[in-house]
Formats: C-alpha cells, sequence, structure tokens
C-alpha cells in the first residue's frame, strides 16, 4: 500500500511538469505500458498476494489506477485547447463573418435578359426554338429554297441523318437538319402555332462555320424580332427599335437605316448606331468606320408569309435580327468578342 501511494506521489510530480503531448505519451508508457508500466507491474505481482491483502491491496490500486488516469485525460484536454488557441483568445460572436464569394452572371445571360424586359415593356412575346433545325425551317420557309445563292451568306453546320436521334416528331427520309445559321425559324415555327396579330422576340444562340476575330466567332448569340399586325409600317419599326436602343443605353442614340437584302424581307435594310466603343472615331470594333452594323431588318416577305399559311393581302408586318453579342460590345465597350468565351474570371468579375 505504501508503494501505491508513493508511486501516486511520483505520477503527480511528473505530470505537473509534463509540457506537450509527446511527453505526456511518454509519461502514460512508464507507468500504464502492458510490458515495463510501473503501476502494471504492481497490479500483476497482486497474484502472488494473500487473498485478503489481493483484495485490499487490488482495491486501492484500482482506485489509484482511475485517479492516474483522469489526471492523464486532463493534462491532455488542455494541450488540445491550447494547440486551437482557445486558451486565451477572446471572440467576439457578434462579430459580422467573412462573406461568401459570389458568383457573377455572365454579361451575355445580363444583356439578355435586359433586352427581354425592354422588349416585353413594349408587349413582346418571349418565344424560344431548337437550336437544331430543319432545313426547311432554317431556310426554305424564309423565302431561301436550295438553288438560292443566298444560302452562301450562311455558313452552314450542317448534320448528317444518322446523328439525328430522339426526335419526337417523324424524320422524312429527304429531311436535312442543321445547326440553326439565325433564330429566324423561331418566327417559322411560332407564326405557325399562332395567329395575328402578333409581337414577338426569340433570343437564343446561334451557329456560323466562319473565322472568329474581334467582331466575329463560330457561336453567338441573337435576337429575333417580328410585329404582324394589319397596318405596320417601317415608321413603327423605327420607334421600337429606337425606343429598344435608348432604353437599353440609357440615353439618345444617334441610328441609320441603309438599304440592304435580305430574301425573307422587302423592303431590307441594315441598322446601324454609332460606335460606343470610340464614340465614332474608328477602331478595331467598327472597322476604323465609326457605326456598327447591329441588325438585318426590313418588312417580311409575302412569300414567308405564304409559308407558314397566312395572306399576305390581309396581314404585314416587320422582322429584324441582330447579334447579342455585339450589343453587349457597345454597351459594356468590350473590345473584343472572344472575351465572352475565354472562361478568363478576371473578366467575368467585372460583371
Amino acid at each position: 500500500m505504501n508503494n501505491l501511494s508513493l508511486l501516486k506521489q511520483e505520477f503527480l510530480d511528473k505530470i505537473a511538469n509534463v509540457s506537450n503531448l509527446k511527453e505526456l505519451e511518454n509519461l502514460e508508457l512508464e507507468y500504464f505500458g502492458r510490458r515495463k508500466g510501473k503501476l502494471t507491474e504492481i497490479l500483476r505481482g497482486l497474484k502472488d498476494l494473500s487473498e485478503e491483502e489481493r483484495r485490499e491491496q487490488g482495491k486501492l490500486a484500482n482506485q489509484i489506477k482511475q485517479e492516474l488516469k483522469e489526471a492523464i485525460k486532463e493534462k491532455k484536454g488542455k494541450f488540445q485547447v491550447s494547440n486551437f488557441k482557445f486558451q486565451n483568445e477572446w471572440i467576439d460572436v457578434s462579430a459580422p463573418g467573412e462573406k461568401i464569394i459570389k458568383g457573377h452572371f455572365h454579361p451575355l445571360s445580363k444583356i439578355i435578359d435586359e433586352i427581354s424586359a425592354i422588349f416585353e415593356g413594349m408587349g413582346f412575346e418571349i418565344s424560344e426554338g431548337p437550336e437544331v433545325e430543319t432545313e426547311w425551317n432554317n431556310f426554305d420557309a424564309l423565302n431561301i429554297p436550295e438553288e438560292h445563292p443566298a444560302r452562301e451568306m450562311w455558313d452552314t453546320f450542317w448534320l448528317r441523318q444518322n446523328e439525328i436521334k430522339n426526335q419526337k416528331s417523324k424524320i422524312k427520309n429527304n429531311e436535312k437538319f442543321l445547326l440553326r445559321t439565325h433564330t429566324s425559324p423561331v418566327q417559322i415555327r411560332y407564326m405557325q402555332a399562332h395567329n395575328p396579330p402578333l409581337r414577338i422576340i426569340a433570343p437564343g444562340r446561334i451557329f456560323r462555320y466562319e473565322a472568329t476575330d474581334v467582331s466575329h466567332s463560330h457561336t453567338f448569340y441573337q435576337l429575333e424580332g417580328l410585329m404582324i399586325d394589319k397596318d405596320i409600317s417601317i415608321a413603327n419599326f423605327k420607334a421600337v427599335i429606337t425606343t429598344f436602343f435608348q432604353s437599353l443605353f440609357k440615353k439618345d442614340i444617334k441610328l441609320r437605316l441603309r438599304p440592304s437584302f435580305y430574301p425573307f424581307v422587302e423592303p431590307g435594310f441594315d441598322v446601324d448606331i454609332i460606335c460606343s466603343v470610340c464614340e465614332g472615331k474608328g477602331c478595331g470594333v467598327c472597322g476604323e468606320d465609326g457605326w456598327l452594323e447591329l441588325a438585318g431588318a426590313g418588312m417580311v416577305h409575302p412569300n414567308v408569309f405564304k409559308a407558314v399559311g397566312y395572306n399576305p393581302k390581309d396581314w404585314q408586318g416587320f422582322a429584324f435580327g441582330f447579334g447579342i453579342d455585339r450589343l453587349a460590345m457597345m454597351k459594356y465597350k468590350i473590345p473584343d468578342i472572344r472575351f465572352f468565351y475565354s472562361g478568363d474570371l478576371r473578366f467575368l468579375k467585372q460583371f
């Protein structure tokens, strides 16, 4: 019993001077090790005592064992608190936490939302269509039959017939598919499903088989607009497009209409605005001209009305289409269209 008391006091003196977890582990091994632990050897020697002595000293030995184990546990807890620097550190729980880094809307997403809101405010409905289109919707119904020379204006990605899968509608044997070259097929699909009067816009991604530069890309976004009623004129179009540009750029915008040819409109014209990057002085974006072409437009061709089942004697209207990417370049003063598709976070974080 005397040996147990001395052992306990010896252990308590040593643990008081322990300064780290490694020393504590060594001390625990010294007293509780299976082979040569000091307390372990005493417990192992109890078998040589008489039954009465074994009962008395065994009870005391187990009691001291528990006390030493508790001392080790308490010491270990202090070291863990110290390691996490909580012992002498004051924490202000009322202080605001660190801000979570938020994601950014892509500039094209932002401008599409803004464009849609402006046209919705003028009574236009938003319509969408598939990116994989039929030749008829993309060309024939828009007064561009196969032999028409205007087809060369659109550098087309044609698709192999056996690669078109999971189509909801039956595919005709002679029907050809492509990645749409403009969003104009959306107006064909909409007119086939709705009766006039109507006014819609159709924002979406389109594809052209062409080289890229500061203002051109093989994949970009376009917006199609269509307005049909009994008495629609070019004056209505100019009022709509002027209101749109002024709302988007939040200032008066100087624009001009230049005569141009598009098979699906007659007459047709291009819509130019003063380049906002160089303010009309000339730069790489506008080709040193000072003006930037943003839209093609015109009065809907009678053949387009006939293709969708409208009587051109009863209805008339205008259609227009412009590149959303170019519009974003003007609004945000971005000098190269390729920035939109670079995935560079330094660029995206600006929005």
